[in-house]
């Protein structure tokens, strides 16, 4: 624990933690290692040497493996001072707390990857409401559900079935053609955003359940993929009802 091969003051388990040589001083030639792990603290990849160090630090990670190094980090370089107290548990569990929820999104379409026409009469709605009930034809709904899975996913609350997850795969397939069928439909202009927010909805979902396949190889981002699931599955029926009472609207005139 108190081994410093290369005698600059840095603990080689703490270099280890950086992507650093524990043998060097100088892990990148004229970078003081120690300048190094503050740059990487401070997440500051200003200039060449500092985006290279950044690389070496995060490069095929898992947000599970980042987690468990910062963990790591934490409870060694507190076992030299004594226990880790209430304040530090709390910020380990914000950080991880943080990982769950802010997943960030992979792919957001946006108005130039739709087909909006610019003709709002009846007909058109008509029209558009046509393709969207053969989409749905075309491309049905599995015979089980997405809580289905989940709830033989998560036995009790000491156990998971990952084969379980195998399931998933036909959504997320399912979800995936009608993704791509809905940005070559011909949409009216006046309910482009609505037809938008509904591609994005449907990603978003799509991505979380690829998260949740993921529980072996990173757990944090298959726990964000659970509990994100719910809210955007919510927010997508909104829409979804939001487009619906537009075009009976629209259809009604």
């Amino acid at each position: 624990m108190n081994r410093d091969t290369d005698g600059d003051g840095i603990l080689d388990w703490e270099e280890g933690l950086y992507g650093l040589d524990p043998t060097k001083k100088e892990t990148v030639p004229g970078v003081p290692d120690n300048s190094s792990i503050n740059r990487l603290k401070n997440e500051q990849g200003e200039n060449e040497q500092g985006e290279s160090l950044l690389k070496i630090n995060t490069e095929n990670l898992t947000e599970t493996e980042k987690f468990s190094r910062e963990l790591f980090a934490t409870v060694a370089a507190t076992s030299q001072n004594g226990v880790i107290d209430q304040a530090t548990i709390e910020q380990l569990g914000a950080s991880l707390s943080d990982k769950i929820q802010n997943t960030p999104p992979r792919k957001i379409f946006l108005v130039f990857d739709i087909k909006i026409i610019n003709d709002d009469s009846v007909q058109s709605f008509k029209n558009y409401n046509g393709a969207l009930n053969n989409i749905n034809k075309k491309y049905p709904a599995t015979n089980y559900t997405i809580l289905d899975v989940l709830e033989k996913f998560i036995a009790d609350e000491n156990n998971v079935d990952v084969s379980a997850l195998t399931k998933l795969d036909p959504i997320i397939e399912q979800t995936n053609k009608i993704i791509t069928a809905m940005t070559k439909t011909s949409v009216p202009q006046s309910i482009s955003n609505l037809h938008l927010n509904i591609i994005n909805g449907l990603e978003k979902l799509s991505e979380n359940l690829s998260d949740i396949k993921l529980y072996e190889s990173d757990a944090i981002i298959a726990l964000g993929g659970i509990s994100k699931y719910q809210e955007n599955s919510n927010q997508l029926e909104l829409d979804l009802n939001n487009l619906a009472n537009t075009i009976n609207q629209k259809l009604k005139n």
